[in-house]
């Protein structure tokens, strides 16, 4: 029943196959965002990704399966993986640049590749990691009825990584449709909050050309 709802739910803000109007939050959110989305495949990501964007005027989703399919119809990991976090990385800052809030829909199970997607050069911006949460018999009979098997499961279990103390964290569960909408509303009511511990004034210094040079090595030599 919960996948039925929830390719529903992927339905109405992908497709617009309902009639129901989607209430744009003019200015509702407090500040510029960078949200980096962490999850198994099927754990909701998409479907906030999409909300956010359907409910803020102001909010972009950039999509790192979408590309990857866009530009080699492939599935991960696919010829270059480094082209195409850098592609997401550019595209996020000239996002950034340009006014937009930034959710990054993108499975990101270890540190590296979160903190790549996390660290931008642009200035006065709320950093943010949302960790999906879900039970891992829900988040097998989710990827057993769209790829057939749960081997998407282990590929990401094999790459998971605890996120390091000071890394912004959210924690959202998204077991079933009623969990889901509850922590959605304690997001939606974080990112309109005038006062939080995401701004950037309360975050490290603005990371130096050399230390993302680093990250972005990093991150090549891992996809080789």
């Amino acid at each position: 029943m919960f996948e039925k709802n929830f390719a529903g739910s992927v339905n109405l803000f992908v497709h617009g196959r309902t009639k129901l109007k989607m209430a744009i939050h003019m200015g509702a959110v407090k500040g510029l965002w960078n949200i980096v989305l962490s999850g198994y495949p099927k754990s909701g990501k998409t479907m906030l990704a999409n909300r956010l964007v359907a409910e803020n005027k102001k909010f972009a989703r950039v999509g790192v399966d979408d590309l990857r399919a866009m530009l080699f119809n492939e599935v991960p990991p696919c010829r270059d993986e480094f082209l195409v976090y850098s592609i997401i990385a550019e595209l996020r800052d000239y996002l950034l640049r340009k006014g937009y809030s930034v959710v990054i829909d993108s499975t990101a199970p270890d540190n590296v590749t979160r903190s790549f997607l996390l660290m931008t050069k642009i200035k006065n911006v709320n950093r943010l990691v949302i960790l999906f949460n879900v039970e891992r018999e829900v988040i097998i009979e989710r990827n057993i009825a769209l790829f057939g098997d749960s081997t998407p499961i282990f590929a990401w279990d094999e790459r998971w990584e605890n996120p390091p103390v000071g890394v912004p964290i959210f924690k959202f569960k998204s077991n079933n449709m009623e969990e889901f909408e509850a922590y959605y509303a304690r997001l939606t009511e974080l990112l309109e909050s005038e006062m939080h511990p995401y701004k950037p004034e309360f975050q490290q210094v603005k990371p130096s050309k050399r230390r993302i040079k680093a990250l972005r090595d990093l991150l090549k030599r891992r996809f080789k």
